[in-house]
């Protein structure tokens, strides 16, 4: 079991350059919500909808803006971000079990293969020709590293990762199961009454300090590379195309997918579910909202949003039937402006 760790006040407050309001030598051992912290916790009020809770909030202290520093309740942390302060603050008490250094017995490891002998390779694990595994890498069980492929230093794959081939992972990059990395490009040609298969030659190439969410799968390029550049991260089940490239610093939530040859800028939100058609170029810090359809290049910065939001399903029956006459409507108000009423 792991033993307990507290830090004062004070003592988060000196490292994470916060402004206390209250006792420097109050304890704390964990994080909380407003509504649900204990009397040894940390919360945060980053969204004031939520203002409300604050006074009446069981917590220790709370990371708060400015403008809610004073008041009656717990203590005040004040922070530019108290959500950015939490994050940072909560790692504190984040408790990762320490890889162990070697080659499980169980592995299966080429002998054309390089690791590092300060890399963990887990149980039933697979490395294949030509791999290279850097220095303090954790590979989990049941991972596999095709040929070719290098996982950089410090670089965490949690467990039933695959790598196919040619991928390069920067340093310190994390992925979660069921990852799948390196795969072959959706690439096909048509041949009069047959679909012929396209090679793909390229591989992969993530940055340092990239996220690889939960069975996402991002495929090897064609001919040149798939890019993620750094700190890209990734949601869970997302598909990645061949060719496509990824600004540094953009995240993308769930269920999104990009195709072929699209690039992405940097700083980058695209919302879950939401649907990027090949060959595009988005900007550099552009937001698409949840479920949107893009198909059309994107080449100024901003929030982009497609599709209709939820409605009573009468109202959207009534809706939908009505937007077949949405193209009838629109030319006879062109003939009304025009002076030609039909």
């Amino acid at each position: 079991m792991n033993d307990i760790v507290s830090h004062t006040l004070g003592d988060l407050a000196g490292r994470f350059d916060l402004d206390l309001r209250g006792a420097a030598d109050l304890r704390v051992d964990g994080v909380g919500t407003l509504a649900a912290a204990g009397p040894t916790q940390v919360a945060f009020l980053a969204n004031p909808r939520y203002r409300a809770q604050l006074a009446a909030s069981g917590a220790a202290a709370v990371l708060v803006r400015a403008a809610d520093a004073e008041g009656d309740g717990p203590a005040r942390l004040v922070a530019r971000d108290p959500y950015v302060a939490f994050a940072k603050l909560a790692a504190l008490f984040e408790h990762v079990p320490a890889a162990h250094a070697g080659i499980h017995p169980s592995a299966v490891v080429s002998p054309l293969a390089t690791v590092s002998p300060t890399a963990s390779v887990g149980p039933l694990c697979v490395v294949e020709d030509g791999a290279r595994i850097g220095d303090g890498a954790v590979i989990g069980p049941h991972c596999v590293i095709g040929h070719d492929c290098v996982v950089g230093a410090q670089s965490r794959l949690v467990a039933r990762v695959t790598l196919v081939t040619r991928v390069q992972l920067g340093r310190r990059v994390l992925v979660h199961p069921g990852a799948v990395i390196g795969a072959d490009g959706f690439g096909l040609a048509f041949d009069r009454d047959h679909w012929i298969k396209v090679p793909q030659l390229g591989g992969v190439r993530i940055g340092d300090d990239c996220e690889i969410g939960a069975n996402t799968t991002i495929d090897r390029g064609a001919l040149e590379d798939t890019v993620l550049a750094e700190d890209v991260r990734l949601d869970n089940q997302i598909q990645i195309a061949h060719n496509v490239v990824i600004g540094a610093h953009t995240a993308i939530a769930g269920c999104a997918a990009i195709a072929g040859s699209t690039r992405i800028g940097s700083h980058c939100l695209i919302g879950g579910a939401a649907g990027i058609i090949g060959h595009l170029t988005i900007a550099d810090r552009v937001t698409i909202t949840a479920m949107s359809l893009v198909n059309h290049s994107i080449r100024e910065a901003g929030e982009y949003s497609s599709g209709m939001p939820i409605q009573e399903g009468r109202l959207w029956r009534r809706n939908a039937a009505r937007f077949r006459h949405l193209d009838e409507w629109a030319r006879r108000l062109a003939d009304i402006d025009k002076g030609h009423p039909q």
